[in-house]
């Protein structure tokens, strides 16, 4: 786990505990698929981001393979080195040759699978048009919601965890707050919080977040940064520029927290990826509803309340796929599949990732 963990600090920059992190959320997906036993052999092929280089990668293989298909895998130019690790533990673990194939590149590695007649299915995105089957993660825009009766310490430091750690580079990163009634006041105290979050690289002690995965995306975060202010939101807590003494040439954004974001704004419409927090307001429940079930993607979100009838409502109003009451990050345990919705998903039948719906992906 080290070895893997080690090298996603070095390739994608989030800290040595967050990359743990990474590789055990895999390795949950491992215990999961050994327990399979339907085998329909085939060709399939998993086309990899650079957010979490072994989770996703180990969220498609071991269903792939055990369900009895042969797996082309594509890591993320970006972060190749886990995929190579994993590769050479299944060659370690008595895996045959040509079971599990990994190729490098960029576009025209991805045109190659996608071209290949003998791939029959591929995890991703851009395949449906051959006639492949696909199963596809897309874009995310996770909110939570604070009400008044909430727990605030409960409710500010799980906020500032979820939209900061990992940089905010995960498709579950908490990236839109609605405060409720009153609770915008809430937010200095969510400021003092984001800044004793300690950036710095990630094999450094105490470090809570690191750097972003390249320079293009520190440029595309922080030209969001900015588009806020021109639209008129007001920046609370401004991560840019800012860099650890150690590190003056890193990829670096600090925590951001943006408030006064109205639904038209750049910042609020695209996914950021970055740890950035855009701060809107509502009058009530109802209206916090309406607001997230309006945003085009569905990955999840979160409501922090004491009250049981105003967590009910928020479960069956919301359109969002994976809800969290008091839980700001609410993804499930892997025998039960990731349950994204709306714009945040794509491809055959809409199957995801592991559970059931991995194992009918990889069978027929």
């Amino acid at each position: 786990m080290d070895r893997l963990a080690a090298s996603i600090v070095l390739e994608q920059g989030k800290t040595f505990a967050n990359a743990k992190g990474d590789v055990l959320r895999g390795l949950q997906v491992v215990e999961i698929a050994c327990g399979i036993t339907t085998q329909i052999p085939g060709e399939v092929a998993a086309i990899c981001p650079f957010n979490f280089p072994a989770m996703i990668p180990l969220w498609s293989l071991p269903i792939a393979t055990i369900t009895g298909n042969t797996m082309v895998l594509k890591p993320s130019e970006k972060t190749p080195g886990a995929s190579m690790i994993i590769a050479e533990l299944c060659r370690k673990a008595g895996f045959p040759d040509g079971v599990i194939n990994i190729i490098h590149g960029g576009k025209r590695a991805v045109n190659f699978i996608i071209d290949s007649p003998t791939i029959k299915a591929i995890s991703f995105e851009m395949a449906s048009a051959k006639g492949k089957r696909v199963q596809a993660n897309l874009g995310a825009k996770n909110h939570a919601v604070i009400l008044p009766d909430a727990d605030k310490n409960l409710a500010l430091n799980s906020i500032a965890g979820a939209a900061f750690g990992a940089a905010g580079q995960r498709c579950m990163a908490l990236s839109a707050l609605v405060t409720v009634c009153g609770t915008e006041e809430w937010l200095d105290g969510l400021v003092d919080r984001a800044k004793n979050l300690q950036m710095n690289g990630g094999f450094e002690p105490g470090a809570d977040l690191g750097p972003l995965v390249s320079p293009e995306s520190q440029k595309r975060v922080e030209d969001l940064i900015a588009s806020a202010e021109q639209e008129g939101a007001t920046i609370l807590l401004d991560g840019r520029g800012q860099r650890p003494s150690k590190y003056p040439n890193g990829n670096f954004v600090g925590p951001t927290i943006i408030a006064n974001v109205k639904p038209h704004m750049k910042c609020y419409t695209e996914e950021i990826f970055g740890p950035i927090l855009v701060c809107l307001g509502a009058e009530n429940l109802d209206e916090a509803i309406k607001l997230i079930n309006d945003n085009p993607y569905g990955n999840g979100a979160a409501v922090f309340t004491r009250s049981g009838g105003a967590a009910a409502k928020f479960q069956k109003g919301l359109e969002a796929g994976q809800l969290g009451i008091n839980v700001p990050i609410p993804v499930p345990l892997p025998m039960f599949s990731f349950a994204d919705n709306k714009k945040s998903i794509a491809g055959t039948s809409s199957l995801n990732f592991y559970g059931k719906d991995g194992l009918r992906f990889y069978t027929q």
